[in-house]
């Protein structure tokens, strides 16, 4: 029999992490139960991809398992799951279970627990996730998960039908995984999803969301785009994706922008699909985007349509006043966003715009020395006093024709001279 106290090394995976795991699946033994490390660990550690949280589950109903250690979260005990801290990890154990009763295609209404591993890997979405491991390093694989991983397939365990039934949001993981990994889908599961699309409509947006944002930050959006499309799960969603067509070179560019920035590809998806700025606002509300996230994209999309109104690519001084202008208009953060997105796309073929020009632009951008009010040397109380006027709409203006030749040099940003051209604006207006 094999030694339940030395454990099997992880290669992919935190050391530290993999230790205080090993000792949750110790503990659990030497208790009398069975544990095994399971799911996206496993599966992870078998592609050699980083391991980034350990689960486990076990034979130990979830009462046994907080009485045996001292630091447990009860996060879904009813539903057999809780979490072990352990030295400064956190584990979440599952006790064997299976589940039925999925009346809202997601979560389900009855758990039952098992004594057997078998029975709850066979509850699991697919067979790369519903594989198990002991701390012997032994396998627990009944449905082939590693045949599949080996043969790059997504693949239901069981019936495709009844696992995208009981939880609808397993249809956008599919994709997700094929997308990520580079994998295919197999022809049963694929027709799982085609024959359940219609219940995609009552998984939250949230949720959605996050599995298409994991998607985009992928190898290969436009893979994970197109299957999307072509099963139909984007006209499926409580807030439908309105789509239509899209550009391929500007969502492979997509590729070329690192995957943390979030916003780039975003607008990058958006832009390729021609929806426009104003439609993008309405469309990320619905999707349920934060309020800074949704402005961001909105403002690299409004600044983008606002460049092609006037496309000017000269070097000469029209050029970097008009590039000012935009980026005051909208913000340093849409504007170092945009140049990346430019780059990008050139590389691509989507964009005519020659990389001298966006070096160019960068350099404006890089010694443009104010970029907001924040920066002027007057506030809108000292230029009041200084015109003994009283306030209101004119003042913004004013401060913003102020801000935008202080930033194009234009005029000096001291308080003298800003006050003198605001006393120069004010006649002048007055007098036509």
């Amino acid at each position: 029999m094999a030694d339940m106290y030395n454990s099997i090394r992880w290669r992919n995976a935190d050391p530290d992490m993999a230790e205080r795991s090993a000792d949750v699946i110790r503990t659990l033994l030497r208790h009398g139960h069975e544990a095994y490390w399971v799911g996206g660990c496993v599966r992870d550690e078998y592609m050699g991809r980083r391991v980034s949280d350990m689960d486990i589950t076990t034979s130990a109903l979830p009462e046994v398992t907080c009485s045996v250690f001292p630091k447990v979260i009860p996060t879904g005990i009813k539903h057999g799951t809780v979490t072990v801290l352990m030295e400064g990890q956190s584990f979440e154990v599952t006790t064997y279970r299976v589940e039925s009763g999925y009346e809202d295609h997601r979560h389900p209404t009855e758990v039952a627990f098992v004594g057997e591993v078998k029975e709850d890997l066979r509850r699991r979405d697919f067979t790369m996730n519903a594989m198990a491991r002991g701390i012997d390093g032994s396998w627990v694989d009944p449905f082939g998960g590693r045949e599949d991983i080996d043969r790059q397939v997504i693949r239901c365990v069981g019936d495709a039908r009844l696992r995208f039934r009981e939880d609808a949001l397993r249809m956008v993981r599919c994709i997700r995984f094929a997308s990520v990994f580079g994998f295919s889908i197999a022809l049963r599961t694929w027709r799982g999803i085609l024959s359940e699309r219609d219940t995609l409509g009552w998984i939250a947006m949230e949720r959605i969301r996050s599995e298409f944002e994991k998607i985009l930050a992928g190898p290969s959006p436009l893979r994970g785009l197109e299957m999307f499309v072509r099963s139909g799960l984007h006209s499926r969603m409580k807030a439908p994706f309105p789509y239509t067509t899209h550009d391929r070179k500007t969502i492979e560019a997509m590729e070329r922008i690192e995957p943390d920035h979030a916003t780039i590809r975003w607008s990058l998806l958006l832009l390729a699909c021609g929806i426009t700025a104003q439609e993008a606002e309405e469309l990320l509300r619905s999707w349920t985007f934060s309020n800074k996230q949704r402005e961001s994209i909105v403002k690299l999309l409004s600044l983008h349509e606002s460049y092609l109104q006037e496309p000017n690519e000269g070097d000469d001084e029209s050029s970097r006043l008009k590039w000012i202008s935009l980026v005051l208009a909208h913000g340093v953060e849409a504007a170092q966003g945009w140049l990346e997105m430019q780059t990008a796309l050139h590389h691509t073929g989507a964009s005519s715009a020659p990389l001298t020009f966006i070096r160019q632009l960068d350099a404006w951008l890089q010694n443009l020395k104010i970029r907001s009010l924040k920066d002027l040397a007057i506030t809108g109380s000292e230029l009041l006093e200084a015109l003994g006027r009283r306030g209101g709409p004119w003042l913004g203006e004013l401060l913003g024709l102020l801000l935008g030749k202080a930033a194009a040099d234009l005029i000096n940003n001291d308080k003298e001279s800003l006050i003198e051209e605001a006393k120069r604006v004010v006649i002048h207006n007055e007098g036509s």
